[in-house]
């Protein structure tokens, strides 16, 4: 009686993975959060925050939606952003939806259609969601140009795309030897311009929760990927790590620019605590590439060092539900930004 039950909720049921791609500080993992409706990506006002690739679950009666926050697709400068920029192109062809997210507050620009046209070669079949964020940032008419500007440019770039397909076919064609005409027709509506367009606030949730049921319809039918309950398959080491560097991001100059790396470690167990009453002593490093950004991030007397400490000692004691004793140091790793040795070492 139990497997007939429930035969027909699992056809209906829908799971899969959708990737937020977009400009450095376009609001992807805020809105990752806020679909998540916890904490598992790094949010800050400094673009460029999100270093590692986070996945957030969210569950749905309908279906199951696996979220990958990625680092911010832009024209690499060093090694460490063409790195990050290979982690998102290798996300693009893994992925059941890719969700293109432009903020409403900005006008659509040539790095949104620099990323647009990297989403149009990769997606291949998939279907690609335009997603306008930080809606609440403007008025509703400034809202109402920006969705058509965003949709126009979702024309543009879908069609430059498959001209560019179809030459490449006609090219293959010929070095075939196939006389024109007898190819092998191709359906193909990428010149239609995006899936779909919906502007969203992770601040205030608007239409939060219409986003989550679009990308829930546009998943494969599957049983659910993760456990229920579940909301990341990050392992807690690197979210320690990324609480640590966005508290350290918070209310910086802009001397410091996105040269903070993070490693923890060390975290144990505190010896000789009580069962009911635990704690995690946990040792990380902070690297930055010189001297004088060292001094930034300690500040005056470690007064700095410590309200960083403060910060994310809370953030981690909420993620692990856990007291911890947070011990930070910050260290000089030469232009680590640009050596692959150093950012092999520190986990790029």
């Amino acid at each position: 009686m139990s497997e007939v039950h429930h035969d027909t909720p699992e056809q209906q049921f829908r799971a899969g993975f959708a990737v937020f791609v977009g400009r450095p500080n376009v609001g992807k993992s805020t809105l990752t959060n806020a679909l998540v409706g916890r904490k598992v990506a790094i949010t800050s006002n400094r673009p460029q925050t999100t270093r590692h690739t986070i996945r957030g679950i969210v569950h749905r009666a309908d279906g199951q939606l696996i979220l990958v926050d990625t680092p911010g697709l832009h024209r690499p400068r060093t090694l460490l952003g063409q790195r990050l920029n290979d982690v998102v192109a290798e996300t693009l062809g893994e992925v059941d939806v890719i969700g293109m997210c432009i903020p409403a507050d900005q006008k659509v620009g040539p790095g949104d259609r620099y990323i647009a046209q990297q989403v149009a070669a990769a997606a291949g079949r998939n279907p690609v969601v335009a997603i306008v964020t930080k809606a609440d940032s403007v008025p509703r008419d400034r809202l109402a140009e920006q969705l058509v500007a965003v949709t126009e440019l979702g024309r543009e770039v879908m069609a430059e795309e498959q001209a560019q397909r179809e030459q490449r076919r006609r090219r293959r064609a010929a070095s075939s030897n196939v006389a024109p005409g007898n190819e092998k027709p191709r359906s193909d509506r990428s010149d239609a311009g995006w899936g779909d367009v919906i502007p969203v606030s992770a601040k205030d949730g608007f239409q939060v929760e219409e986003l989550a049921a679009l990308l829930v319809s546009l998943m494969p039918e599957s049983p659910a990927l993760y456990p229920d309950g579940e909301l990341t398959d990050e392992p807690e080491i690197t979210m320690m790590a990324e609480l640590i560097r966005e508290a350290a991001l918070e209310g910086v100059r802009d001397e410091l620019p996105h040269s903070l790396a993070v490693v923890v470690d060390e975290a144990t167990e505190r010896e000789g605590r009580p069962a009911n009453n635990p704690m995690l002593d946990v040792h990380a490093s902070l690297f930055v590439e010189r001297p004088s950004q060292k001094a930034i991030v300690i500040g005056k007397g470690g007064s700095r060092l410590r309200e960083i400490g403060t910060k994310a000692r809370t953030q981690i004691e909420a993620l692990l539900g856990t007291k911890v004793y947070l011990d930070l140091h910050v260290k000089v790793a030469k232009e680590w930004q640009r050596d692959p040795k150093q950012l092999s070492r520190l986990g790029f």
